[in-house]
């Protein structure tokens, strides 16, 4: 069956594969955030372990709008880890046991998300396709204000 949203194919497969690449960044950010929850340790256990909880809870659920935004522009989006892999400029492993550490890391991932998704609302903005910012944007908004916030906790 043949698609009409008023952007034809080659410009709805360029957004998908950006939108791809924030939902492989958020998903591997989201997977090092819930292993550091799991695994941080030390006198700032409580406050860390909930903070990350609430951070990897909010880019769970986005992971969804994403992904349903590469569908509705009709491409699949990816199905495996590998897949999801390729995509991603943030590595999933979570290495770091010092807490610290941890924050530095995750902070770095917010910050390339964050760059991911600006570099996709370009391509939304030169394409026109204003469905796709108005899902990027609040993610943006998102991750800046995560970033904040393990920034402000780093000190």
């Amino acid at each position: 069956m043949t698609m009409s949203m008023g952007m034809d194919q080659t410009k709805r497969e360029t957004m998908a594969k950006a939108v791809t690449e924030v939902l492989a960044d958020t998903y591997a950010l989201y997977f090092k955030t819930h292993a550091y929850h799991w695994n941080v340790t030390g006198p700032r256990f409580h406050d860390l372990h909930m903070l990350f909880e609430t951070q990897y809870n909010e880019m769970w659920t986005a992971t969804d709008d994403i992904a349903e935004r590469v569908r509705a522009l009709g491409v699949k989006a990816p199905s495996s880890y590998m897949e999801m892999d390729k995509f991603a400029k943030v590595k999933s492993e979570a290495t770091k046991a010092d807490a610290n550490d941890m924050l530095a890391d995750l902070l770095a991932g917010h910050e390339q998300v964050a760059t991911t998704i600006r570099s996709a609302l370009e391509q939304a903005s030169e394409l026109g396709d204003e469905a796709t910012a108005d899902i990027l944007t609040p993610r943006l908004t998102a991750h800046e204000k995560m970033g904040w916030m393990l920034r402000s906790t780093l000190g």
